[in-house]
């Protein structure tokens, strides 16, 4: 006895065509002679025979290959039927499994779809993806995927040995097609395989899928990112009631798979003793291997304290087919990278962090995405994720494609994507890779080459409005974070908030300043001279934003040569030029950021392929540059100064910018609540100076904090004795001044002492 199903139907689940397998396979119940009955269908591709096996019962129905000779049915007379299973033999093997077909409640509701299709699901990866849960009892993964022009969607996996007609998935009303799959756990590899109307086949990864496989294998898996138990809550919680822009932020950016290589005959190892599986770098580095999260742990970290860096900043390490892109064409949005080993071991690296008082900082690219096969790019055999014009959906010059920031369920996956960061990896900011790439229609495009907005111009209002959504959603979660824009043009209010329209970031990069410093260093400290406004332009504009200072990565490549070579003269020079540099950006108002191997005067552009060129460090200049990083972080974070009113007016003075003809400028820095301030002093050409006098607000004894051209960093030692008492002589417009002695290519940093101010001043009273 059967139920009617039409052969058309049969053909439909048989040659995967079907958008609702459930329709045709599991049970379905029905009433006959008054009495209830199932009737159990599966699709079972390879096999010989099957039965119906109910555990509870100890009964076994075989089951009938009566429409095709893969296509199984039986009828079981019962009134319910739950937990079935199926005996199914293939040849010399059987097996027993749960029917993906028999749990038919979507995890997913009508709520989560609807506040997804509006782009408001500000949690969609606890929905989408996979999850390893349990439905009626039973332990499996449950699989979820945004594929709305596909004509079928299917698993592949080892679970059914890579053919998709073994688990074909479910279409919802908004296109969200979904399976729960039983038996299955963490750690099973899997893909989406999609068809389109035309019957092309594409193996996608998993959009939302929380790991992938090492490249240049590219399948997802599945994982489960709440196993971990953190131990941070005391970093958490005070993170939550800080304002990070009153504190020092000072910054070492990281690409963690060229900062220290190991060899590939060394097993990584494990703070338990134990190894986990050695990963080769390269082909063009053979011999080598990357340094695993935890490795990275023991041995970074360490290294970032001891310089006193407050934050380390990733270059992205959401996964990325090619290494050679740096990271920046991201394939897998909510996948730490492989290559250094699990979600876990990445969590692991976090919260060391965290416990060493540093904070993390992960480069994030919603900017655009690569053409890879596997990837986002034509999804669902449609341009689904990008535009379709591709006036506005590629990066030409980039080889990528640029998401379509007008389709709410795109904009959903990446504010989802951003905050996903925040959530599960406890990161502490985020720096937004090419802003001005988004903002900007014809960033990059030749005349006809692109379309205006709806406005006629070149502005991308849909990228703005996502730019503000993103940052409005982060810091509504998560007080005292960072969000951090790289954005190179003069948009406005990049960094105020959004409701004063602002695009809501609280840091952008200081381009301008970038360029302008590299520039002047750049040339012979003769035409110094005559380009003082390289050094001086900055504060003009500065107080429009909240900038972070920023000697990036982007500066050491290409040809551009590292910081040190690009400066001028004989190698003493070229290391007074560095620190020079280095101390102005450190007085000069706005957060810091240097990438690795500047701390230490690198020769050599950075390079992908290897790692730094730790030999250097065996050397008397390098080693002294590292120690001047490591006191002039010191001193950063000391002095309240230097840090607390980086965005307020107040908290900088000029004392004398107009000195071109030999280069100096000299100006305060004020802190926010105590009254302190500190002097700095710079002289950008190699001729030192005697008696230069310097106006200051306050009589009394100025300690000199910090000299540049101290003999522990190499300097030539030209100082003032530990400091100065100042002259009841008014210059530039202060009522006293100092008479300084300035270094060769130096800075000073000087600081009133009230205290000894005070005793000799007593002291002299008293005689």
């Amino acid at each position: 006895m059967s139920l009617t199903i039409a052969p058309e139907q049969i053909d439909r689940i048989v040659w995967n065509q079907h958008h609702d397998p459930f329709e045709v396979l599991g049970p379905h119940r029905f009433e006959q002679d008054g009495k209830t009955s199932w009737i159990v269908r599966a699709y079972l591709p390879n096999a010989e025979a099957a039965w119906v096996v109910r555990p509870e019962e100890r009964m076994e129905y075989p089951m009938q290959a009566v429409h095709h000779p893969h296509f199984f049915e039986a009828t079981i007379e019962t009134p319910e039927l739950a937990n079935y299973q199926l005996r199914i033999k293939e040849g010399e093997h059987e097996r027993v499994s749960y029917d993906p077909y028999a749990f038919r409640s979507p995890l997913l509701t009508d709520f989560d779809l609807h506040l997804f299709a509006e782009g408001n699901h500000h949690r969609i990866y606890e929905k989408l993806g996979a999850h390893a849960t349990e439905i009626e009892g039973v332990k499996g993964v449950y699989f979820a995927v945004w594929a709305p022009n596909a004509r079928n969607v299917s698993l592949l996996g080892d679970f059914n040995y890579w053919d998709g007609r073994k688990h074909q998935m479910r279409k919802g009303s908004t296109g969200v097609w979904d399976l729960f799959i039983p038996g299955i756990d963490v750690g099973e590899r899997y893909k989406y395989e999609i068809k389109n109307f035309d019957g092309h086949i594409y193996e996608k990864s998993d959009p939302y899928g929380f790991q992938q496989e090492v490249r240049p294998k590219t399948a997802s898996i599945v994982t489960d990112l709440d196993a971990y138990e953190w131990n941070d809550a005391e970093w958490m919680d005070q993170r939550r009631h800080t304002e990070p822009l009153t504190h020092p932020i000072s910054v070492y950016e990281v690409h963690l798979g060229s900062w220290l290589n190991a060899s590939a005959a060394e097993p990584a190892k494990l703070p338990t003793g134990e190894t986990e599986p050695v990963v080769v770098v390269s082909e063009l580095r053979p011999g080598a291997r990357f340094l695993t999260y935890r490795e990275l742990a023991h041995k970074l970290i360490p290294y970032v304290k001891e310089l006193g860096f407050t934050h380390v900043e990733l270059l992205p390490i959401a996964e990325h087919p090619f290494d050679g892109s740096w990271g920046y064409q991201v394939t897998g949005y909510y996948a730490c990278t492989s290559r250094y080993g699990t979600p876990q071991d990445f969590m692991y690296f976090v919260d060391q962090c965290h416990q060493n008082g540093i904070g993390v900082i992960v480069d994030w690219v919603p900017g655009h995405f690569p053409k890879d096969g596997h990837g986002l790019a034509f999804f669902d055999g449609t341009h689904l994720y990008e535009h379709a014009d591709p006036r506005k959906g590629e990066h030409k010059e980039w080889g990528t494609l640029v998401f379509n920031y007008n389709r709410n369920e795109v904009r959903n996956f990446l504010v989802a994507n951003a905050l996903f960061w925040f959530d599960k990896y406890h990161i502490d900011g985020m720096r937004v890779d090419a802003v001005a790439s988004m903002l900007y229609l014809d960033y990059c495009r030749k005349p006809g080459e692109w379309v205006t907005n709806q406005y006629g111009g070149r502005e991308n209002i849909e990228a703005a409005d996502f730019l503000r959504q993103t940052n409005h959603v982060i810091f509504s979660y998560f007080p005292g974070v960072l969000s951090i824009a790289e954005e190179s043009t003069d948009w406005p209010m990049v960094s105020w908030p959004t409701y004063v329209g602002g695009l809501g970031f609280n840091l952008k990069w200081n381009m301008g300043w970038m360029h302008d410093m590299l520039d002047y260093f750049h040339m012979d400290p003769w035409f110094r001279q005559f380009h003082q406004n390289n050094i001086t332009f900055s504060m003009w504009y500065n107080h429009s934003e909240n900038y972070m200072l920023a000697l990036s990565h982007d500066e050491v490549v290409h040809g551009k040569s590292n910081i040190i070579g690009k400066m001028p003269g004989d190698e003493w020079q070229k290391f007074a030029n560095v620190r020079c540099l280095f101390t102005y950006m450190f007085t000069h108002p706005g957060k810091k950021t240097l990438f690795m191997s500047m701390e230490f005067g690198q020769w050599s552009e950075w390079n992908v392929w290897g790692d730094l060129e730790w030999r250097l460090l065996q050397y008397e200049p390098h080693q002294k540059l590292k120690q001047f990083i490591a006191d002039l972080n010191q001193l950063y974070r000391s002095e309240p100064s230097l840090y607390t009113q980086d965005f307020a007016q107040e908290g900088f003075q000029w004392i004398d910018c107009s000195d071109n003809r030999h280069s100096v400028v000299s100006f305060i820095r004020r802190s926010k609540d105590s009254g302190e301030f500190v002097i700095a002093v710079c002289n950008f050409t190699p001729q030192p100076h005697s008696h230069y006098r310097v106006g200051v607000p306050e009589m009394g004894f100025y300690t000199e904090l910090f000299n540049s051209d101290a003999r522990e960093y190499g300097g030539s030692n030209m100082g003032n004795l530990g400091g100065k008492w100042t002259d009841e002589w008014s210059y530039h417009n202060q009522p006293y001044s100092l008479d300084l002695c300035l270094p060769p290519l130096g800075v000073l940093i000087l600081k009133i002492n009230r205290e000894k101010t005070q005793a000799v001043l007593q002291q002299n009273w008293s005689e």
